[in-house]
């Protein structure tokens, strides 16, 4: 093989990282799997596709070496292959952020007028869990929650806010998070507790990026 032959085999070697994540859908699968390893019915569910159709995406992530596999009886589950897969999804994210045109509008036309929510960094929200100062609440679906999150989180599933106002009291404040800087269901969260007079805020980005700072982290289902 020629060298010029070999580097072009080298890109193209680089290209397949590209190409895998070439794919709104993959995209969406990735930012699930960083919250935690799930099963591909339950990954179909979250990014509303068919089960085909995410076996499909899934393995096209899986010969790119994104995505790694375990067998659990008849269940198949996925996973991150590593945390830089998580980094690179951060990175992708964060350059479409600066330098797509238009993806402010786009954004926005997803998650909602924001400013009217008040939210807190990372470094506060973990200064406020070690002092006991705020109830958070994980918002996230269930085995999310069990995959991983902030010690001392309540598990509260998307929607249910309301039904369990009776639980959280009103002298304390409240702080939300979900999957990260795109999801909605912490800022539905806190829309829901100033509604009824709560002190609220949602966290800025969400677990997968309170993970990778380093920041304590506890799994199980309780919460």
């Amino acid at each position: 093989m020629s060298r010029r032959a070999a580097k072009d085999s080298l890109y193209d070697a680089f290209a397949e990282t590209a190409r895998a994540l070439a794919s709104g859908r993959r995209a969406e699968i990735v930012d699930v799997l960083a919250q935690g390893e799930r099963s591909v019915d339950e990954v179909a569910g979250e990014v509303a596709q068919s089960v085909a159709n995410t076996s499909h995406h899934l393995r096209t992530l899986a010969r790119a070496g994104l995505v790694s596999t375990r067998r659990e009886g008849a269940r198949i589950y996925y996973r991150l292959s590593s945390d830089r897969v998580a980094e690179l999804w951060a990175a992708l994210r964060g350059v479409a952020v600066e330098h797509v045109a238009g993806f402010d509008d786009v954004a926005a036309a997803y998650v909602g007028d924001r400013s009217e929510l008040r939210s807190v960094d990372r470094a506060e929200l973990a200064a406020l869990v070690a002092t006991g100062q705020a109830i958070v609440i994980d918002v996230r679906p269930a085995p999310e929650f069990a995959a991983g999150h902030i010690p001392g989180a309540w598990s509260i599933l998307p929607g249910e806010v309301e039904r369990r106002l009776s639980e959280l009291p009103k002298d304390t404040e409240v702080v939300a998070y979900c999957r990260g800087p795109y999801c909605v269901y912490a800022d539905d969260a806190v829309r829901e507790l100033d509604r009824h007079g709560y002190r609220a805020r949602r966290l800025e980005d969400g677990f997968p990026e309170w993970k990778r700072a380093g920041l304590p982290v506890v799994a199980g289902e309780r919460g």
